[in-house]
């Protein structure tokens, strides 16, 4: 299956829980849970508001060498707008993609997709738990501190 076809499919249009792509094209399923919810929200909020050159993207579709993967949260510079315009998936990985761990997630998925939106072009990865707990992610290795959001003291 290929993406624009799971964007167009009336059987995927409103399942209640996240979709991704593996690698040989079959359809992977998350579930979410409010607190998940609230979590993305709270974070693309904190985008919005500290990132004013970009954009904060819910739910980004980035095409990887593992099939379509979906950040929870993403920002992108104007200048990966500009040459990545608003195609779906991206080709590449916006700067700075979050994973949100859910009960239902193991270690290794959780560091695989790290390693591909880093693999893809992503310059920060943050991967947030359910305690709000931010761990950073620098060209592959933890950080301390942003360098996209420098001022970011955690949630």
């Amino acid at each position: 299956m290929q993406w624009s076809e799971v964007l167009t499919s009336p059987y995927l249009k409103n399942l209640p829980f996240k979709i991704e792509l593996n690698q040989f094209g079959q359809v992977l399923m998350s579930p979410a849970s409010n607190v998940h919810g609230a979590i993305q929200m709270d974070i693309g909020h904190i985008f919005k508001s500290k990132l004013k050159r970009g954009k904060t993207f819910s739910e980004c579709s980035i095409q990887t060498r593992d099939g379509v993967k979906v950040a929870y949260v993403a920002w992108a510079s104007d200048d990966f707008l500009a040459r990545n315009g608003e195609v779906t998936p991206f080709p590449q990985s916006p700067e700075l993609c979050v994973e949100i761990v859910s009960p239902s997630n193991t270690k290794r998925e959780i560091e695989q997709k790290v390693s591909l939106y880093f693999a893809h072009g992503a310059q920060e990865v943050w991967v947030v738990n359910l305690k709000k707990q931010v761990s950073m992610y620098l060209g592959g290795l933890p950080a301390v501190k942003s360098r996209i959001l420098p001022g970011f003291k955690g949630m």
